[in-house]
């Protein structure tokens, strides 16, 4: 079966000042003549009328780019349109476009997953590219940029690069030991690259899951007993009415998040139910989810009023990263820890300076690449303990060194896209809007 021709529209949302409607496939050429005449000079933009196939009807004027296979994004031949952003304008397009025999709408990530089988991009790249069109922050936009130019690629397939030639060295020595032209020590040089390597992918997963905090968000839960002013610092910090705030306590039941931009950094900040022994049926479900998102923060605020004498309670204390702070305190009475008042704003800027130490102090940036994605971490770990059983294990015979070896390659490879991956394909660009 041919291959079909795929068009989108691979810009913002309509209506906007111009819009581009991306084609892939087979039939540009076709497409080219029939709706432009004759095709543009390649990589070149032509001003040129549009014009129904079958009305002859002009449909817009616009600039029109000629990219021939393999020069292209998706690596099959391609034509963009860039057209004027009415509704209307970019309907009656798709609609005559799609008028063409072999010729249809794309799916979801269409255009990207041409281009990663048609070797234009590897699946960190293309992520990269996911994570730059989602990026809502400074250093997300960084990240992915770093990821998209292939600098992840460029250091995993080093790797099983290097892995696949220790491996052949080792494996020299098995096949044609008794040739006179191989050396015996092979495989001893083979192995002694392995703890390098081994040291290098734990250097590079040592990043304290930084490049997943980029990109996911670094987690902040607000927690501390009924009516501690949790509800009221989250409306500060998002300086809108977020979360209801009354006088009665246990007015929160459910977890509510606001996303916010700091330094650079995307923090999503949690507003939880009071933390404390009930009956009620609802606020048992509060307090278990409270419990559990404190869990997963990243750092817990723990809120406790300027007149509670019993303080924190020491439970408090089971979480990795947590931060004390006085709520409530209008008359400035609290010396040497942080307090607020969310009357007065008072300490919120304190609160704020401390939260961007503790984020400058955990969350390392880095121009080199970042494990952004828990499936990397997950094959990079799987290949460090490969190597760890290669050179912590010397009763291991030589051929199953060898075939760990095989499999730690195999493990970076399902990374980049190189080995074994079909069954995250699917997965992976169902995650694109369409025309991307």
């Amino acid at each position: 079966m041919p291959q079909e021709t795929i068009v989108a529209l691979s810009s913002g949302a309509l209506p906007s000042g111009v819009a581009v409607i991306r084609i892939s496939g087979p039939d540009c050429n076709l497409i080219g003549k029939t709706f432009l005449k004759d095709l543009p000079n390649k990589r070149e933009a032509q001003l040129k009328s549009i014009i129904h196939p079958v009305t002859n009807e002009i449909l817009d004027k616009g600039l029109v780019f000629w990219f021939p296979r393999p020069n292209s994004f998706t690596g099959d031949d391609c034509l963009e349109f860039h057209v004027h952003g009415g509704r209307a304008v970019v309907e009656a397009i798709l609609q005559a476009l799609c008028t063409i025999n072999n010729v249809r709408l794309a799916e979801p990530g269409e255009f990207s997953r041409r281009a990663f089988e048609n070797g234009k991009l590897d699946l960190t790249e293309i992520e990269g590219i996911a994570d730059l069109v989602a990026s809502e922050t400074e250093t997300q936009r960084k990240q992915a940029l770093i990821q998209s130019g292939g600098k992840l690629r460029m250091l995993y397939e080093g790797w099983r690069t290097h892995l696949i030639h220790m491996r052949a060295m080792i494996e020299a020595e098995l096949d044609f030991s008794e040739e006179e032209d191989v050396p015996e020590e092979i495989s001893v040089e083979g192995f002694s690259q392995v703890k390098l390597l081994k040291d290098e992918i734990d250097i590079h997963l040592n990043d304290n899951r930084s490049g997943e905090i980029i990109r996911d968000g670094y987690k902040i839960v607000l927690m501390g007993k009924p009516n501690a002013g949790k509800s009221s610092l989250l409306n500060a910090l998002a300086k809108r009415d977020v979360a209801i705030v009354t006088n009665e306590a246990g007015t929160t039941r459910d977890v509510l998040d606001v996303q916010l931009n700091v330094n650079g950094y995307s923090v999503i900040v949690s507003d939880t139910a009071g933390v404390r022994e009930t009956d009620n049926i609802v606020e048992i479900e509060g307090v278990s989810r409270a419990l559990l998102k404190g869990d997963e923060a990243d750092l817990v605020i723990w809120l406790t009023e300027i007149n509670d004498n019993e303080n924190f309670p020491s439970f408090s204390d089971d979480y990795n990263n947590i931060l004390h702070i006085i709520s409530k305190d209008d008359s400035r009475e609290t010396i040497g820890q942080i307090s607020i008042s969310t009357i007065t704003d008072c300490g919120l800027e304190t609160l704020l300076n401390k939260v961007k130490q503790i984020l400058d102090t955990n969350v390392k940036f880095s121009e080199s690449g970042l494990i952004s994605r828990l499936r990397y971490r997950e094959a990079l770990l799987d290949a460090s303990n490969l190597l760890t059983a290669v050179i912590e294990n010397d009763n291991l015979e030589v051929e199953l060194k060898a075939e760990n070896l095989r499999l730690a390659s195999d493990c970076i490879g399902r990374i980049t896209g190189r080995i074994d991956v079909e069954d995250l394909l699917d997965v992976i660009f169902s995650e694109f809007c369409v025309g991307k």
